[in-house]
This record gives structure tokens, C-alpha cells and sequence, in this order.
């Protein structure tokens, strides 16, 4: 599998869950956490379908894209892990960046918040993404499963029975 901006994302939460969701084992359709997060993702910015579009770039799909202002805008339901979020854009910039557009940057939106975050990539950035890839490349290619973490978030994850089935 492909580095896409999804397993960027989970790298930043859970490298458990990189190597289950990149080795076909995929969750998120048992979680109501999940579900309601697409929900406000679909019905918070009703019009953007019509003025941005969808935009698929090297296996990452961008949700809204306005290639007019080169702006990327990522809807999250909570900013529980920000910093997950915050990479998964910068990723998306780097993609087009990669791909030859210049000067994109990003948004994430939280409705239930109020509240917007903007992205801008840096040189250090690009560094520890191109660093982060060939970690997440590595991970991939493990013969087993990482160990589980002990955190906080596992309780909310969608992998949360998978990894503690046997407690």
C-alpha cells in the first residue's frame, strides 16, 4: 500500500493502527464515532460541493480543494488529535507541492467548534514528512502487528475491541 494521508494521520495517533488499516484491516465502519464525524463532515458546508472540488492526488483524496486561492479545507468533527490532523494537511500540501502546485495551503475546520486552524508547510516540514513516509513504508512492511498503546484515545478508537479482545 501506498503512503496516503490517511496513514499519515493514524501515524500520529496509533502506529498499530497504520499497520492494521494498511494490511487490509479496516474498523471504521463498526464505529459510531467515525459515522458521526462523516456526518458533520457531509452537512456542515453544504454548498462546497458546488464551489470546491474533490481532488485525488497520489492515492490521498482531498475533500475540498479551491484551486482558485490554492486553498485545502479538512473538515474534522473534534480537535482530539490536532496534531494528527495538522500533519494529514501538511501532507496534502506537500502532495501538490510534489506534483508541481506551488503555494497551497490549508484549513481545517471544526464546526462543532467554531473554531479554524490555518496550515502552512515549512522546509523542516518536508523533512520530517519525507522522514515520516519511509517510517510509515517501514511499519507497512512489518510481518506482525505493532503492540497496542495504552492511551486515553484507545477507549473512542474503532479498533478498541481488535486490540483488547483478549482483556
Amino acid at each position: 500500500m501506498k503512503v496516503n494521508a490517511t496513514l499519515i494521520n493514524l501515524y500520529h495517533v496509533c502506529i498499530r493502527q497504520v499497520w492494521l488499516h494498511a494490511n487490509g484491516i479496516q474498523m471504521e465502519h463498526t464505529s459510531d464515532i467515525v459515522a458521526e464525524g462523516k456526518f458533520i463532515h457531509e452537512t456542515s458546508y453544504p454548498q462546497r460541493s458546488e464551489r470546491y472540488t474533490e481532488l485525488e492526488i497520489d492515492g490521498s483524496v482531498i475533500d475540498f480543494f479551491d484551486a482558485r486561492n490554492k486553498i485545502i479545507h479538512e473538515v474534522k468533527k473534534s480537535n482530539r488529535v490536532e496534531m494528527a490532523h495538522t500533519w494529514q494537511v501538511k501532507f496534502y500540501i506537500w502532495l501538490l507541492k510534489k506534483n508541481g502546485v506551488d503555494g497551497v495551503s490549508g484549513i481545517i475546520e471544526y464546526p462543532k467548534l467554531r473554531e479554524t486552524t490555518k496550515i502552512e508547510l515549512t522546509d523542516r516540514d518536508v523533512t520530517y514528512i519525507e522522514n515520516i513516509v519511509t517510517e510509515i513504508e517501514y511499519i507497512i512492511a512489518l510481518e506482525t502487528c505493532p503492540e497496542r498503546i495504552e492511551a486515553k484515545i484507545c477507549k473512542g478508537c474503532s479498533y478498541y475491541d481488535f486490540c483488547y479482545v483478549d482483556d
